[in-house]
């Protein structure tokens, strides 16, 4: 996907239940260490776009919200299927006209982050990712491993 140029996404939650599309700047992609992102996604860090103002468009279902009072002081939105919880995005309170940071975009593969926000969040092991090792797939595992699910 080239850089500088808008292109369409689409995505939903794991269960099928909300979909949606929208429109993003590639360039715009950026990962985000803020311990928000960290507990909301369950991860260590979040890659976040911002869709342009007015093309984000719910296609089917509608998400629950929950609104966050960020450490920057803005309030933000979080939305979640009602079904499965998986989230959706997230947006300024009150802000129907503006971007939103879409989450479980499926042409993620093709959204390379440029920068890194909250870096002072990010967990220390980060720099070590490069020297890791590294397995196409996870190992086969027995009764006894708690990672047994691939």
């Amino acid at each position: 996907m080239e850089r500088d140029k808008v292109v369409k996404i689409d995505g939903g939650c794991h269960c099928g239940t909300i979909r949606y599309e929208a429109k993003v700047d590639p360039a715009n992609v950026v990962i985000c260490h803020c311990t928000d992102c960290q507990q909301l996604s369950g991860s260590t860090l979040r890659t976040v776009v911002q869709t342009n103002p007015d093309t984000f468009q719910l296609l089917s279902g509608v998400p629950k919200i929950y609104v966050k009072n960020c450490e920057s002081g803005n309030r933000r939105e979080q939305t979640f299927c009602p079904n499965c919880d998986t989230p959706i995005y997230s947006a300024l309170v009150g802000d129907r006209h503006g971007g939103r940071a879409p989450r479980r975009i499926r042409q993620r593969n093709e959204l390379t982050p440029s920068d890194q926000y909250w870096f002072r969040s990010s967990q220390p092991w980060i720099a070590e990712l490069p020297t890791m090792k590294k397995r196409d797939k996870q190992p086969v595992s027995d009764a006894k491993d708690p990672l047994g699910c691939s």
